[in-house]
C-alpha cells in the first residue's frame, strides 16, 4: 500500500479521532465520576475506539460493495487473452483483500470495544481482579453484552470470507452479513426514550448502512484508485449514484432521530443541539461536495489531470467524513435532551410492547393511527421514485409504457407504506385480527398490485444491457443482478409455480403454528423477515400463474386455475380451523394486552380466522379472473395467428385433413 493511500486512510482515522475527542470533551461526557468511575483510560479511549471501529466497519462494507457492484472485471477474450478494449479489471481482486484486511481491524477493534464498554458500563477498571469473570457475564447474561459479541463474531466470518471468495456472489453474502452486523449496532444506541424505541432504532439502521456505504466505498476508492487505471470513470460515475441514495438515507434518518431525540426546538440550545448542528453542517457541506464531485470532477477524470482532481475532492470527502463519524460517535455517548429513561406507563400494553394502547378502532382511525418504520416506509418512497423514474426514461427516448401498469405500482407501494406503519401495523400488536388483515394485505393484495405493474420487466426495458454508466465489462449493476437471481438455480426453484404455490400456502401454517409468529410480535428482526417473506412469497405466486415479469415457466392455464382453486381451498380451511379453534395464539401476548374495548382474545382470533377466509378469497378470485381474462386473450391470439397463417399460406391443416378423408374414402369404396 502506497504512503499515499496509508494517508487518505490515516486522514479518516485521525479527523474522526479527533472530532470524538472534541466532541464527548464539549459534552463533559467524558469527565471524572465520583462513584464508578472505571478510570481516563476508558473515559477517553472509548469513544476514539467506537469511531475507528465504526470506521473499520465501513471501509469492510464499502470494499465488499465495490465488488458486488462497481468495480469493472476481467473479461477474458475466448482464447484466454485480454479482450480488445476490455475493462481492466485489476482493481477487483484487491478491493476483496481491502474488505479481508478491513475485516480484521474490524474484528481486533470489536474485541476492544467490548472490553471498553463494560467497563464504561460497569464503572470497573479493566485492571480489576474481577474484571474478567464479570466480563464473562456480561457477554452471556445481558443483552448488550451479547450483541456487542455478535458482532465481534460477524467480524471475524466477514475477515475469513471476503479472503476467499472471488465473485461478487460471494462478495454479496459477505456484504449481507456485514450488514447484519450493523443492524445488531443499530440496536445499542439509546433511543430517546421507550415511547420512541421502534421509530429510533430503525432510523438509527437505515443511518448506519447509509452512512457506512458512503464513508466506506468512498475511502475503499481512495485505496484502489491507482490500480483503477482507465477503470476510474466507471467505478467513480457508479458510486457516485450509490452515494446520491446514501445521501437520501442519510438526511432521511438524521432528521428523524434528531426530531425524537431533541423533543424541540429547545434541545437545539443544549450541548447536545449544538454539537448536532455541527453535525448538520457537515454533512451538508459532504452532500455539497459529491454533487460538486459528480457534476465536475467525474467528465474530467479521463483526463491527463484525472488523478490529481481526483485527490483533490477525495482527501477533503474522508476530512469531513471522519469528522462527522467523531461527532456522530460523541452525539451517541451523549445524553441527549430527551431522556432516554422508561416512559411511568405501567399498563399491560406497555409492558408487552411498548406502546401505549391505542384507541377503540374505528374506519376513520384506521386511516388516522400511524407509528412509522422509517425503513418500510423509505422503501415504498425509493420504490416509487425509482419505477417513476425509469418510466420518466422509457418516455424520454419514445418508448411507451402502460399508465394502468405504473397506477398499479404506485398503489401497492403506498399499501405497503399503510399496512407496515399505519393502521394495521399499529393494532397488529394488540389485535389478533388486526395482524390478519396486516397479513392478507402483505400476502395476497400487494403482491396483486406489484406483479401486474411487471417491475422486472421495466427494469429491463429502461436499463440497457450496456447502460450509462459503461457496463462494458464482467460486473453486475441493477440489471444484471436482476438477470443472475432470475436464471439461477434457487431463483428458478422458488418461482416454479408449485413450490411458490406451496410456500405461499405452507408458510402461513408454519408461522402460525410454530414460534415463528411469536418471534416476529417480540422482534423487529423478525417483524422484518416477516414482511419480506410473505411479501415476495405472494409476488412468485401471483407471478407465476398471471404475473407479466420473466422467471418461471408458466403451466397451462387449466393447470393454473386447478393451482390456484386448490390454494383458495387451502386458505378456507386454514381460516375455518381458527374460526373453529378454541386454544389462543401466543396467549401469553394477545390475552395479556389489558384490552378495555373490543372483543375478547378467543374471539378476536377467530375473527381473524374469518378475515383470512374472507380477506383472502376476494384477491384470489380476483386473481382466477385475471387468469381466465389471460387465457381468454391468449386463445384470441392465437386464433388471430392463425387466420394470418392461412391467408397467407392457406389451410394447409384443413387442406391435409381432408386429403387424410380423401384417401380413407378412396380406400373403402371397393368395399
Amino acid at each position: 500500500m502506497t504512503l499515499v493511500r496509508r494517508g487518505a486512510l490515516g486522514v479518516l482515522a485521525a479527523t474522526g479521532a479527533v472530532a470524538a475527542l472534541v466532541g464527548v470533551a464539549f459534552t463533559g461526557v467524558a469527565a471524572a465520576v465520583a462513584v464508578g468511575d472505571p478510570g481516563a483510560l476508558v473515559r477517553w479511549g472509548l469513544p476514539v475506539v467506537e469511531t475507528l471501529t465504526e470506521l473499520a466497519a465501513s471501509l469492510t462494507v464499502g470494499a465488499l460493495l465495490l465488488a458486488v457492484c462497481v468495480l469493472p472485471r476481467r473479461v477474458p477474450a475466448p482464447g484466454g487473452a485480454a479482450r480488445p478494449g476490455a475493462a481492466d479489471g485489476s482493481a477487483y481482486p484487491r478491493s476483496l483483500v481491502l474488505a479481508g484486511v478491513a475485516a480484521g481491524a474490524w474484528t481486533v477493534l470489536s474485541v476492544v470495544h467490548l472490553v471498553l464498554a463494560y467497563a464504561s458500563v460497569a464503572g470497573a477498571s479493566p485492571t480489576s481482579p474481577t474484571f474478567g469473570d464479570e466480563l464473562a457475564l456480561f457477554v452471556t447474561q445481558i443483552d448488550l453484552g451479547r450483541t456487542l459479541l455478535s458482532v465481534t463474531t460477524v467480524a471475524a466470518v466477514v475477515t475469513a470470507l471476503a479472503l476467499v471468495v472471488a465473485t461478487p456472489t460471494g462478495a454479496a453474502w459477505a456484504a449481507a452479513l456485514s450488514l447484519v452486523a450493523l443492524w445488531q449496532l443499530g440496536q445499542t444506541g439509546h433511543a430517546a426514550g421507550a415511547a420512541s424505541h421502534d421509530l429510533a432504532t430503525s432510523a438509527m439502521v437505515l443511518h448506519l448502512v447509509s452512512a457506512a456505504v458512503w464513508i466506506g466505498a468512498l475511502a475503499a476508492l481512495a485505496v484502489l484508485v491507482r490500480r483503477l487505471g482507465s477503470d476510474v470513470v466507471p467505478a467513480v460515475a457508479r458510486f457516485s449514484v450509490v452515494a446520491g441514495w446514501c445521501v437520501a438515507g442519510v438526511a432521511v434518518s438524521g432528521v428523524v432521530n434528531s426530531v425524537v431525540r431533541l423533543g424541540g426546538w429547545d434541545g437545539l440550545q443544549t450541548r447536545y443541539g449544538v454539537l448536532l448542528i455541527v453535525k448538520v453542517v457537515l454533512f451538508g457541506s459532504l452532500a455539497l461536495l459529491g454533487l460538486a464531485h459528480r457534476r465536475a470532477t467525474i467528465p474530467r477524470l479521463a483526463g491527463p489531470r484525472g488523478g490529481l482532481l481526483f485527490w483533490r475532492v477525495v482527501l477533503v470527502e474522508l476530512a469531513v467524513m471522519g469528522a462527522v463519524s467523531g461527532v456522530a460517535v460523541a452525539l451517541g455517548a451523549s445524553p441527549p435532551p430527551v431522556p432516554d429513561v422508561a416512559v411511568a406507563d405501567t399498563s399491560p400494553a406497555y409492558v408487552l410492547t411498548g406502546h401505549a394502547l391505542p384507541p377503540e378502532p374505528t374506519a376513520l382511525r384506521w386511516l388516522t393511527e400511524w407509528r412509522w418504520d422509517v425503513l418500510m416506509a423509505s422503501a415504498a418512497v425509493a420504490g416509487i421514485v425509482v419505477y417513476l423514474r425509469w418510466v420518466r426514461r422509457l418516455r424520454r427516448r419514445g418508448d411507451t409504457w402502460s399508465w394502468a401498469r405504473t397506477a398499479s405500482w404506485v398503489t401497492g407501494m403506498l399499501l405497503f407504506g399503510w399496512t407496515t406503519s399505519g393502521g394495521p401495523s399499529v393494532y397488529g400488536h394488540v389485535l389478533f385480527s388486526a395482524h390478519m388483515i396486516q397479513h392478507m394485505v402483505l400476502v395476497m393484495v400487494v403482491p396483486l398490485f406489484v406483479a401486474l405493474s411487471a417491475p422486472v420487466t421495466l427494469l429491463l426495458r429502461a436499463v440497457p444491457a450496456r447502460a450509462a454508466t459503461l457496463r462494458d465489462d464482467a460486473s453486475r449493476g441493477p440489471r444484471e443482478w436482476v438477470l443472475t437471481l432470475v436464471h439461477s438455480h434457487v431463483g428458478r426453484f422458488v418461482a416454479h409455480p408449485l413450490v411458490a404455490a406451496v410456500n405461499f400456502a405452507g408458510s402461513m401454517v408454519l408461522f402460525y403454528y410454530s414460534g415463528l409468529f411469536e418471534w416476529s410480535l417480540r422482534s423487529s428482526v423478525g417483524h422484518l423477515a416477516m414482511i419480506v417473506h410473505f411479501t415476495l412469497a405472494g409476488y412468485l405466486f401471483v407471478n407465476a400463474l398471471a404475473g407479466i415479469d420473466p422467471g418461471p415457466t408458466r403451466p397451462p392455464y387449466p393447470m393454473r386455475l386447478l393451482l390456484l382453486f386448490a390454494t383458495m381451498a387451502f386458505h378456507a380451511f386454514f381460516g375455518v380451523a381458527l374460526v373453529d379453534g378454541e386454544a389462543l395464539l401466543v396467549a401469553d401476548w394477545f390475552g395479556l394486552t389489558g384490552r378495555p374495548w373490543g372483543p375478547s382474545a378467543i374471539r378476536d382470533q377467530q375473527i381473524g380466522g374469518s378475515i383470512a377466509w374472507g380477506i383472502g378469497e376476494i384477491p384470489t378470485l380476483a386473481l382466477a379472473v385475471l387468469v381466465a381474462v389471460q387465457w381468454m386473450r391468449d386463445d384470441e391470439r392465437t386464433a388471430r395467428r392463425r387466420d394470418r397463417r392461412v391467408e397467407r399460406d392457406g389451410d394447409v391443416e384443413m387442406d391435409e385433413y381432408n386429403a387424410m378423408l380423401g384417401r380413407l374414402a378412396e380406400r373403402d369404396a371397393p368395399r
